[in-house]
C-alpha cells in the first residue's frame, strides 16, 4: 500500500521523447486526481497554438528555439508553484535532460517545503521507434518529435547524478499502462 500524505508533492515525469513519459503522466495525474502540465502543450499555448499544430521546424528553431524552451519550462515551474501554494499535489511532464532544468525544480519544491518524485520513463529503441511512427500517422498527436530529435537527445542527456536515490524512480514503460501505475503506487507516496 502506498504512503499517503496531506503534503502536496511534484511528480516529474521525464526522460527521452518516445519513452512514453507523457502517457504515464497522464494516467497518473488522473489516477490522483491532480493538475497536470506537458511542455509539448504548454509551448503551443505559449505561442497561440493549438495543441495539435504540427511545429516540425529544425530542432532548434521556431517554438523549439533555446529561448522559447526557457519559456515553456519556466510556465511549467510557474504553474506547479501555482498549484503548490493552493496545497496541490502536479504532475510535470517534461524531457527535463539537463540536470539544471531538474535543479530548478527541486529549489522549488526545496522553497516551497515539498517533496519531488523523478520518474525517468525509458524504453528499448525498438519501442521508441514504433511509437514515433503511430504518433507521425496520429492527427491528434501533441508532440512534434521525431527520430532525429530522439537521437539529438541522447546527445544532450545528462545522467540524474545530482538526485538523492529517494528522489529517483526508473520506469521501463514498455509494460501495460495499468501495470505501470500499479508500479507507481507501490514505488511513490501519494496525496490523501
Amino acid at each position: 500500500m502506498p504512503t499517503r500524505s496531506n503534503s502536496p508533492r511534484i511528480y516529474l515525469f521525464w526522460g527521452l521523447i518516445a519513452t512514453g513519459k507523457s502517457t504515464l503522466a497522464t494516467a497518473w495525474a488522473r489516477h490522483l486526481g491532480i493538475p497536470h502540465y506537458n511542455s509539448d502543450v504548454v509551448r503551443k499555448e505559449l505561442a497561440g497554438l493549438a495543441p495539435t499544430t504540427d511545429c516540425k521546424e529544425g530542432a532548434e528553431g521556431g517554438i523549439y528555439t533555446p529561448e522559447f524552451t526557457r519559456r515553456t519550462y519556466d510556465a511549467l515551474l510557474d504553474r506547479a508553484e501555482e498549484q503548490l501554494n493552493r496545497g496541490r499535489s502536479v504532475v510535470l511532464d517534461a524531457s527535463y535532460l539537463d540536470r539544471d532544468e531538474r535543479r530548478r525544480v527541486l529549489a522549488l519544491a526545496q522553497r516551497l517545503g515539498v517533496a519531488c518524485h523523478f520518474i525517468l520513463c525509458d524504453c528499448s529503441d525498438q519501442v521508441k521507434k514504433e511509437r514515433l511512427n503511430l504518433r507521425a500517422r496520429d492527427p491528434r498527436a501533441v508532440s512534434d518529435g521525431r527520430w532525429e530529435i530522439y537521437l539529438r537527445q541522447r546527445e544532450k542527456f545528462q545522467p540524474p547524478s545530482e538526485l538523492a536515490p529517494g528522489q529517483l524512480l526508473t520506469i521501463d514503460t514498455h509494460r501495460p499502462l495499468a501495470e505501470l501505475l500499479t508500479e507507481l503506487e507501490r514505488q511513490l507516496p501519494f496525496p490523501s
